[in-house]
């Protein structure tokens, strides 16, 4: 079956962090549906072997296409560095929006011409990421840090918590000292705690969320597929976790600013995910 203007737009990411993803696109499309996927059983993506995570996204991607997504959005940074080019190859029907660091605007805004990038592991070892720098960073000097235990409080919905200011400035100071004028966020788990991040680095620093640009990039494809749904307002969303549906449920009004529909998957091997039945449909307030 081909896609269709009214088909969902498909979303996936190790957790709960590909929501900054689709809060944006919601934002910038407010008629279409959308499907989003939460691979939560398996967080964290970013220490995980690159072959699996290629096996991970495939497996997902095949899901969201039974749901008949119409353009598929790798809401996560590792999955995109792990996973973005092998699956344009297998899946050349439909259109792929992948995540990579924002160094270009970085390196375009700084002022001291030096840039704190914080990501996962995987996202710094990729050859998106490295590609990026090569053909962007030229003249910049950029510090990273890979923020660990970050995802998991932001899993967790520790957005102000003693835990998650302390893995901040772990990775933010040392940078501070290094006089960055920039901070950008190679994490889609990352732009939830946006204001802690602003709290430590001060007004001087600029902290770069890619979100609203991979929306846009969206909205572009679409258009030129002609693709968009024609209503203004009121697209579906509904979501599929392979963790915990209350807890995800709990996070929603938090991290997207809405409730939805929510579904429980399991996976079968690496290969195959089928839906279990259990399910939360939002309480009305």
């Amino acid at each position: 079956m081909s896609a269709q203007p009214n088909s969902p737009i498909g979303v996936f990411d190790s957790g709960v962090g590909g929501l900054s993803v689709l809060r944006a696109i919601r934002r910038v499309l407010p008629g279409e549906s959308a499907i989003y996927f939460g691979d939560q059983i398996h967080i964290p993506y970013g220490p995980r072997p690159m072959e699996q995570i290629r096996r991970y996204s495939e497996t997902i991607t095949k899901f969201l296409l039974r749901q008949q997504a119409k353009i598929i959005v790798v809401a996560c940074n590792t999955a995109s560095a792990a996973a973005l080019k092998d699956l344009r190859a297998h899946f050349p029907e439909i259109q792929f929006v992948g995540m990579e660091p924002a160094v270009k605007p970085a390196a375009e805004r700084t002022q001291t011409g030096r840039v704190g990038v914080l990501a996962t592991p995987a996202t710094f070892q990729g050859a998106l990421y490295a590609s990026v720098v090569e053909r962007f960073a030229t003249g910049v000097e950029l510090f990273q840090n890979t923020c660990p235990g970050l995802v998991q409080q932001v899993e967790l919905g520790n957005l102000e918590g003693k835990e998650t200011r302390q893995i901040l400035e772990s990775a933010l100071y040392p940078m501070l000292e290094k006089n960055i004028d920039t901070v950008v966020l190679g994490c889609t788990h990352y732009p939830f705690v946006i204001p802690m991040i602003e709290q430590i680095v001060g007004e001087n620093v600029r902290v770069i969320d890619p979100a609203p640009a991979v929306a846009k990039q969206t909205q572009r494809l679409l258009e030129a597929g002609g693709l968009v749904n024609p209503a203004s307002a009121g697209g579906v969303l509904t979501l599929f976790t392979s963790g915990d549906v209350k807890s995800l449920q709990s996070l929603l009004p938090v991290l997207l600013g809405e409730s939805a529909d929510m579904t429980h998957v399991e996976w079968i091997g690496e290969t195959h995910i089928q839906q279990t039945g259990d399910s939360t449909t939002p309480t009305q307030a």
